[in-house]
């Protein structure tokens, strides 16, 4: 396993791109990844290649996942609205259930054939909108 590379899980928001410049600062070799999940804002992904090429990412690999298949929210379902005003009293319709979880299996994958020991996530405690 290389010490010296990391996967980075990046969305393109202030969290990722976070964790992306601690880990280049830490001179880790990064191999930013990042997912077309069938979110409604394709922007994300524009972003994510912006910050990915201003760490100086050995690579970007953007894998497509169909995780409208699954259902149960309305950032990836086209037929569900996508609420102006939260509900507080139960987790959102824009929870995309078990979103990180699937995007860090396919980190570990991705770091296992790159013999890559070290993977970051970038996430915020308190910014979770109410998700579970």
């Amino acid at each position: 396993m290389s010490e010296n590379k990391a996967v980075i899980l990046l969305s393109g928001g202030l969290d990722s791109a976070t964790v992306g410049a601690i880990a280049s600062q830490q001179e880790y070799q990064l191999y930013c990844l990042s997912f077309n999940y069938g979110q409604r804002h394709y922007c994300e992904l524009e972003a994510a290649g912006r910050v990915a090429r201003s760490l100086s990412a050995v690579r970007h690999l953007t894998l497509r996942l169909d995780l409208n298949l699954i259902g149960g929210s309305s950032l990836t379902d086209q037929n569900l609205a996508v609420p102006r005003n939260a509900d507080e009293t139960e987790s959102p319709i824009t929870y995309v259930p078990a979103r990180n979880t699937i995007f860090i299996a396919h980190a570990v994958a991705w770091a296992e054939t790159l013999e890559v020991r070290d993977i970051f996530l970038g996430v915020n405690a308190i910014d979770y909108s109410g998700y579970p």
